[in-house]
């Protein structure tokens, strides 16, 4: 369906990310079932590994009888697959038990969930979390209900990204790196659930899954614990399943989900492509750096040797700059768009010119914690330089008002640097 909604250049990665607009041109009932197709066949590989003796040791035989008698490919599933490591949370989900329940055994929208992964062998606390698993699986509300499926590989994952319908992930924040599982899910028409963190946090659309906030609101992770989960219960109870239940009574398909599966390829799916990482390293990458580095070579490295000697030069000079005067707000200033802020550096550079010098004022708020985190930087201009003494200048009219923390620093500048961390000499005033 992919293929032909996007076109033959999809499978040569010679593609515009907009052609997976195309997914948008394809039919409902297509869309619908294909889905169904991919989740019968997920159900399929998961009763067949229940039913392999050699590899499923977490339930007894008239345990797997009741779980396969019990899945069914027109209920909701949501997905939860990967290695267990206890950032990840993967116990989060049973932090309320009742109403996981309630959740699951909704007699109008029933929800079931599929775990699968494994912890490193040395890592007892991720191996606890799939034995925790597993033992609330076999309770009598949620056998078959909630379903931990042995023999973790390639080929399990493969059914799982391709057949639940929500791929669930709830990290603790920020430690997720990246969660590639869900990007092969939405490559799938399968929408997200995570933590705005990891390729969540880049990747997200409303109307193309369901998020969980980037910030933290409780320092104490037990509290956090608890309001996630609480989260999660009710975006399954009052978002996803209502969405994923209302069926047309003519056509026997969710529309709205549907127009959200859409979503997921057309707006989420094409920016985490192999096509889009290569085309950004080598247009933000290779390419500009093949430029600088022929401009550095050029006429017997002449660039390269004129940075080199200005280094040089600032080096030597940096420690005898002078400041002969400055005037800047308080260094805790509470900002307003009806008062312009103006600020003066004067500054004696020696032989070195007004431009080798950068002045900026930085404003800065600070968190609970009281770590810093800088929300503007502000210019300084030259206005009048003789022998030596540089007089710089700002006029800020600020757009947000409120208190900020306030200072000025100077540093070397040159249009030939790469960066600015290309020459680490700071000064603070």
């Amino acid at each position: 369906m992919l293929f032909r909604s996007i076109g033959p250049e999809f499978q040569t990665h010679h593609y515009d990310k907009k052609c997976f607009e195309g997914i948008y041109k394809v039919s409902d009932a297509d869309i619908w079932n294909t889905r169904k197709t991919l989740k019968k066949t997920l159900i399929d590989a998961v009763k067949e590994k229940l039913s392999d003796p050699a590899i499923s040791n977490h339930y007894s035989p008239s345990q797997v009888v009741t779980i396969k008698e019990t899945l069914r490919d027109d209920v909701l599933t949501i997905g939860f697959a990967r290695r267990f490591a206890t950032y990840k949370r993967a116990t989060l989900l049973f932090s309320d038990l009742d109403r996981l329940d309630a959740i699951v055994n909704n007699p109008e929208m029933p929800v079931q969930f599929f775990f699968a992964g494994k912890a490193h062998p040395a890592d007892k606390a991720g191996q606890d979390l799939i034995r925790q698993i597993v033992e609330i699986s076999k309770q009598d509300r949620f056998i078959g209900k909630i379903v931990f499926i042995p023999g973790y590989d390639i080929s399990l994952a493969k059914r799982l990204v391709q057949g639940v319908d929500v791929w669930l992930n709830n990290p603790t924040r920020p430690q997720e790196a990246s969660g590639t599982s869900g990007e092969k899910a939405a490559m799938n028409g399968v929408m997200h659930f995570s933590v705005l963190d990891g390729w969540w946090v880049e990747g997200y659309k409303p109307g193309a899954g369901w998020a969980l906030p980037l910030e933290r609101t409780y320092d104490d992770q037990g509290y956090q614990n608890e309001l996630d989960a609480a989260t999660i219960y009710t975006t399954i109870e009052n978002e996803i399943a209502p969405l994923y239940y209302d069926i047309d009574k003519t056509t026997g398909r969710a529309e709205g989900w549907i127009e959200c599966v859409r979503n997921t390829v057309a707006q989420v799916a094409c920016n985490f492509t192999t096509n889009r990482m290569l085309t950004d390293y080598v247009n933000q990458y290779y390419a500009p750096q093949s430029v600088r580095v022929g401009s550095l070579v050029a006429d017997n490295y002449k660039v390269a040797r004129e940075i080199a000697a200005w280094k040089k030069h600032v080096r030597k000079e940096w420690n005898d700059i002078a400041v002969v005067s400055y005037t800047q707000p308080d260094s805790a200033y509470e900002l307003s768009p009806s008062k312009e802020l103006k600020a003066e550096v004067v500054l004696n550079i020696g032989s070195l010119n007004p431009e080798d010098i950068g002045v900026e004022m930085l404003f800065a708020t600070s968190d609970n914690k009281g770590k810093l985190h800088i929300q503007n930087k502000t210019d300084f201009q030259v206005v009048e330089a003789h022998d030596g003494v540089v007089k710089y200048q700002a006029s800020i009219l600020p757009e947000r008002t409120g208190m900020y923390q306030v200072a000025t620093r100077i540093y070397p500048k040159n249009p030939l640097l790469p960066h600015r961390q290309d020459f680490g000499l700071v000064r603070w005033l």
